[in-house]
């Protein structure tokens, strides 16, 4: 598959009163054409920070202090404004975390929809508002003629995430970047959501980033998965392999949270427990030294706490893993 994303040794921070805070630390991935890669990881491990950093729209006090990302051959980071704009929206849209926020309350979703169009230079503005309709149609909203002609807060919160849906593909993109889709929404409009979701991912032959802490989802719609822990990438494999044999101690523990039908309940009388991970996540602040997982971690060994592990292909497989179980510190397989 053709590759149309290329990060490299990514790293944004922000200043504080307090100090520097290193919400993504020297973070490597890559999406090819038609892939769904799930980026997942607690609230706090700079999943939303990585997904603005991709189109240059950290901000203030944050800024990108290093790394390169490739968009089909271009280095976004050499790119100047006018040149980003271009990019931003057309091949590359963002699906925001809140919609509730994220729209505009004083303008209709119609002509939000349409503004992209129209900033492009695509279409004229009546034929984008004729467009901005059809894609509400698109993205299953019902009567999309008259409710194109309404205000955010006329809509509830799953008609608000599908009319940001709409205006993400409104372009055409290549690749769509969705950050926590579902968040705030049932149980049903989430299983909505994520079901159109791959629907138009088939139908526009897009490429898709999906962000989430919920690992049930990325199980469902994933082809490859990156694990990220205070603000870095601690283990990346295909979906299957990382959800039948996980091997970072953090992954292991994400995966042994997930309540299952048969496990939390009535047995002799007692309940079980689910399982947890011990401990928080450090503060980015604060970090301990070395592997920022050591502390909460079950298989802490003492390099761990001297060094941070860098990710590194593990032999058997498509996969890399940051983590001294599987190389030494100078990067041989254990």
């Amino acid at each position: 598959m053709p590759r149309l994303l290329e990060v490299t040794d990514l790293s944004t921070h922000f200043a504080t009163a307090a100090g520097e805070v290193r919400a993504v630390d020297r973070v490597s991935l890559h999406v090819d054409e038609g892939e769904t890669l799930g980026l997942v990881g607690e609230s706090g491990c700079g999943k939303s920070v990585l997904a603005l950093s991709l189109l240059r729209l950290v901000p203030p006090p944050g800024r990108i202090v290093s790394g390169r990302i490739v968009w089909k051959g271009t280095d976004l980071m050499r790119l100047p404004e006018r040149d980003l704009r271009r990019v931003r929206g057309r091949e590359v849209a963002l699906v925001f975390q809140e919609p509730a926020t994220a729209l505009n309350p004083v303008f209709t979703v119609g002509y939000q929809i349409a503004e992209g169009l129209i900033v492009h230079k695509m279409m004229k503005k009546k034929e984008a508002l004729r467009e901005a309709a059809r894609l509400m149609e698109v993205v299953r909203i019902p009567d999309p003629a008259r409710r194109a002609v309404e205000y955010p807060h006329q809509m509830s919160g799953g008609m608000r995430q599908r009319v940001m849906i709409a205006m993400a593909l409104a372009c055409r993109p290549s690749l769509l970047v969705a950050d926590e889709p579902t968040t705030a929404l049932d149980v049903t409009i989430q299983a909505e959501i994520l079901d159109l979701l791959m629907s138009l991912k088939r139908e526009f032959r897009l490429s898709l980033i999906l962000i989430s802490h919920n690992l049930g989802v990325i199980a469902e719609t994933a082809d490859r998965v990156a694990v990220m822990y205070a603000g870095r990438i601690v283990e990346e494999a295909a979906t299957r392999q990382l959800f039948a044999s996980p091997k970072h101690p953090y992954t292991a523990g994400l995966l042994r949270s997930i309540p299952r039908l048969g496990e939390a309940g009535p047995e002799d009388g007692r309940k079980r427990r689910l399982a947890a991970i011990e401990g928080t996540v450090p503060d980015l602040l604060a970090l301990p030294k070395g592997c920022a997982f050591g502390p909460r971690c079950p298989d802490v060994m003492p390099e761990c706490g001297e060094r941070v592990p860098a990710l590194r292909p593990l032999t058997a497989g498509d996969r890399a893993v940051a983590c001294f179980k599987h190389h030494d510190a100078e990067g041989r397989p254990r």
